[in-house]
């Protein structure tokens, strides 16, 4: 079953001399327990994707869908509802909230989900205990590392029973190690059903996913298992020997 669908999605910014195509006639569906890489150059136009995949923002043509439902004409709190209970997203800023502690950053999605307190706090450590930031629980955002606020906002992000995880660049700032981490745990959370696209610049990370998608100006290139070597993902047409 499909979770994530975009058909003919295409962005188009600006107007007249200063119209600029971010996103061009993209295809892509996400099926339940499956992960897609996204890559590409600066400027391809895979952060736009993501954003219109989430619904943070509206494509200028084209449809997308999200756990069968269809994302145009939605009210702006029916979509506000819907990435709340179905999608998991991690920004390249993290947009942790800073008045509140690691811990209450991810067991907030929870709690407001009506999941009891206790509950949440427990699923939250758990998720922190598993990136390595157990004894960073209670630290606000501004006592961490730009590496531990990174996995704080992949573990608020994977907890729950949302459907659809999208990730921009969630490696990106993190070493080897703790890169292998965060990509397990996406893994995992594809293992029990979650959808997951992430966007990353790591050919090595992408190699973990079942799909790559390498844009181009705008447009996709499908790659499909086996994974792609390095340099394929970043020549997309040098043609796969297997």
């Amino acid at each position: 079953m499909s979770i994530l669908e975009l058909h003919k999605v295409s962005k188009v910014y600006g107007e007249g001399d200063t119209e600029v195509d971010a996103i061009t006639d993209i295809e892509l569906s996400v099926d339940r327990g499956s992960l897609v890489a996204i890559m590409g150059p600066s400027g391809s136009g895979k952060s736009t994707l993501l954003t219109i995949a989430g619904s943070l923002e509206e494509p200028t043509s084209g449809d997308v869908m999200i756990d069968g439902t269809r994302l145009a004409g939605m009210s702006r709190n029916d979509k506000a509802r819907l990435r709340r209970r179905s999608v998991g997203y991690v920004f390249q800023d993290f947009n942790l909230l800073k008045g509140l502690t690691a811990v209450e950053n991810v067991s907030l999605p929870l709690e407001l989900d009506g999941v009891a307190m206790k509950k949440a706090r427990s699923t939250a450590m758990a998720a922190l205990e598993e990136l390595g930031l157990a004894d960073r629980a209670d630290r606000f955002p501004d006592q961490l590392s730009g590496g531990e606020r990174q996995r704080v906002a992949i573990a608020r992000a994977v907890v729950g029973e949302r459907s659809l995880l999208l990730a921009d660049e969630p490696s990106g700032a993190l070493d080897s190690v703790n890169g292998e981490s965060v990509m397990r745990m996406i893994l995992a959370a594809c293992h029990g059903g979650v959808a997951a696209v992430v966007v990353t610049h790591d050919a090595k990370l992408a190699s973990w996913a079942d799909r790559v998608v390498f844009l181009r100006d705008g447009r996709a290139v499908d790659e499909t298992l086996p994974p792609p070597s390095p340099e394929e993902l970043l020549n997309p047409d040098v043609p796969n020997p297997s």
